[in-house]
């Protein structure tokens, strides 16, 4: 058996009820929720899936998963299941990573209305980036692309940015042929990227505004005034939004490196973590202003805890979108349009396209034998496992 690793988990278990205490009145549902479901999660709380080694016939009580999407020992299956699911859609071509970040100004009016200001953040990035695609003076055609929301920063703190994978070229406005970049090493403007998602988030802030759509409470109850809003949304108008194009990608394989890592991705991972003592928690944290030197930080687990809630995002909210003709209502009759209109490079596509597809997710090895396959025999409730007071379970994730 493997040494145990801290978790996220280990501190909300330690820590529940000290946070509930000082925080509770302040927590969202979804918040309470998510600190109970990792506390629980691989747990006897849960329940739990009784397996038989195929092999040397020994029984493995395996721990149920919360299932929680913000759970750092969750995410892999549901990544896995996605990349399978999208793995067929990526185009033979190289691929350009797009960054929007919202100013820090905007921060506090998102964390109290997450579900319409992110949203907007959403429609801004995809109308800057179709908008300016379209223009004859830039590319002159039609993207499509996928949109990943992360509102965090390496120290946990809220840092709402939206990182965009975007096939480096696109379809002609009149839909007969494939528009390749006029640059290999240049997609797309940043500044005009930048300018535009601010001017649409700006003018659909005000409008939600106006519709009496947006919380303003406490620090921001003076903004329910009207003319204090709209000085507030002009300050902002006149600063820089910021917007990065990293290297483009070579190719398909590359881009399925990429969207493992980010898609479903919390905001911080178990590896991370280093200890866990006198009610401290120290991790790993990169510091980008200084050429990513790794370094370490420690905060109070109270502190650590409600900054890891602080990106919980509310309940139906979709953090993966996908705009242009990659859109739900066009991707069925638009992919197969942008593979004939590619049709110069489909001779190599379905081996490049193969390696691409994800490895299926592996059976669970017996831990005893190391050799036999676990075969689940049935599924024991908390309380069925209460009445047969088994042996503690392994975690063979």
């Amino acid at each position: 058996m493997s040494e145990h690793r801290l978790e996220v988990a280990d501190v909300f278990r330690q820590h529940e009820q000290e946070f509930l205490e000082r925080w509770r009145s302040l927590l969202s549902y979804r918040q309470l929720q998510t600190l109970r479901d990792i506390g629980a999660c691989r747990t006897a709380q849960l329940g739990a899936h009784l397996y038989a080694c195929d092999g040397c016939q020994r029984e493995t009580l395996v721990y149920n998963s919360c299932l929680n999407r913000h759970c750092p020992k969750c995410g892999s299956v549901a990544r896995d299941r996605w990349l399978a699911a999208h793995a067929e859609e990526l185009l033979p071509v190289s691929y350009s990573h797009v960054i929007f970040t919202l100013p820090h100004e905007l921060i506090p009016v998102a964390l109290q209305n997450p579900t319409v200001v992110y949203g907007i953040f959403f429609r801004a990035v995809s109308q800057a980036l179709l908008t300016i695609a379209a223009d004859p003076k830039r590319l002159g055609a039609r993207l499509g692309f996928l949109a990943v929301l992360h509102t965090w920063n390496q120290k946990l703190l809220p840092h709402p940015h939206i990182h965009c994978l975007v096939p480096a070229g696109g379809v002609s406005l009149d839909q007969t042929r494939w528009i390749s970049r006029r640059n290999p090493k240049f997609f797309l403007p940043v500044k005009a990227l930048g300018a535009k998602c601010r001017g649409k988030c700006l003018a659909l802030l005000r409008r939600v505004f106006r519709r009496g759509k947006l919380r303003l409470a406490g620090v921001l109850e003076h903004l329910q005034n009207r003319k204090t809003f709209d000085r507030f949304t002009l300050m902002l108008k006149y600063k820089e939004w910021v917007a990065y194009v990293k290297k483009p990608f070579s190719g398909p394989r590359h881009v399925i490196q990429y969207l493992a890592h980010y898609t479903h991705r919390v905001a911080i991972a178990n590896g991370r973590l280093l200890s866990l003592e006198n009610g401290q928690v120290a991790f790993r944290w990169r510091d980008s202003a200084h050429g990513n030197k790794q370094k370490v930080m420690t905060l109070p687990a109270l502190e650590f805890m409600r900054r890891f809630l602080l990106h919980v995002l509310p309940r139906g909210f979709v953090k993966i979108r996908h705009f242009g003709y990659l859109a739900n209502r066009e991707r069925k009759r638009a992919l197969p349009l942008c593979f004939t209109l590619l049709s110069s490079a489909l001779a190599s596509a379905p081996s490049v396209r193969a390696a691409a597809s994800p490895r299926p997710r592996e059976t669970r090895t017996c831990p005893y034998c190391q050799k036999g396959t676990l075969v689940a025999v049935v599924r024991l409730s908390p309380i069925q496992l209460r009445v047969r007071n088994m042996a503690p379970a392994v975690d063979t994730s």
